[in-house]
């Protein structure tokens, strides 16, 4: 649950980090927490929110440590193929024919609704379009990652990942100032599969490589076993 308050062992395993670390990060308020009669207490909300932020700057080891101490912490099998699964019939679009923010959004939507995953197209965009206007979802150099805010259970037939490849660039509102093009929409029936999905994602894009593979994709198979393939090599990396 987001509001689950946790101890500074308990993020620590959560993390996969080692105390001492998350003390001195918590020490100079570089990850939202309290302190309570000398020991600091976290929000998991804000936890998952620190993470998913910094998901593009961590390397390859972190994640993988990151990824497996959130699995752990929610019972997920940590070793099992997650995105290729997620991702529904009908689901990649390559092109996806969007040229603004908006539209891109719109049509990533419309490609989950046309697949069978969405029971409130309408409602999805809705919450989609307003984490968005929190900060832009442009978490690595050329990708995306929107989602809502907050799982929509109801709203959607199951958890799902939905992947649109633009001809162009976007501006995006990524940090670097940079276009995007690669988009991964991300709707999950709990916040654990997100978080989840959005660390064995930032994993298998972590090289720029990897990104100029799938950028490369012709069509949606080639997009298909290009995450098949990165997928595969990212459970590779030993933590």
């Amino acid at each position: 649950m987001p509001n689950e308050q946790m101890s500074q062992e308990q993020v620590g395993a959560y993390l996969h980090m080692d105390l001492r670390e998350l003390v001195k990060l918590a020490s100079r308020g570089q990850i939202p927490c309290r302190k309570v009669g000398g020991r600091f207490v976290f929000r998991k909300g804000d936890v998952d929110h620190w993470i998913e932020l910094r998901m593009g700057s961590l390397g390859k080891r972190r994640l993988a440590r990151i990824e497996k101490g959130v699995s752990r912490h929610h019972g997920i099998e940590h070793e099992a193929k997650l995105v290729g699964p997620l991702v529904p019939a009908g689901g990649v679009a390559v092109p996806l024919v969007a040229k603004t923010r908006a539209s891109v959004l719109r049509e990533l939507v419309g490609l989950a609704g046309a697949a069978g995953m969405v029971h409130s197209p309408k409602h999805l965009l809705r919450e989609v379009r307003r984490r968005e206007e929190l900060c832009s979802t442009a978490l690595m150099p050329g990708v995306a990652f929107p989602h809502p805010r907050h799982p929509l259970p109801y709203d959607i037939e199951g958890s799902f990942v939905v992947v649109g490849l633009t001809p162009k660039g976007i501006g995006y509102g990524a940090a670097d100032g940079g276009l995007t093009r690669l988009f991964f929409l991300i709707c999950c029936k709990d916040d654990r599969t997100h978080l989840h999905v959005l660390a064995r994602l930032s994993r298998m894009l972590h090289s720029s490589a990897a990104v100029d593979e799938l950028m490369a994709a012709p069509g949606p198979d080639e997009m298909l076993r290009a995450l098949g393939r990165l997928e595969a090599e990212a459970m590779k990396v030993t933590v």
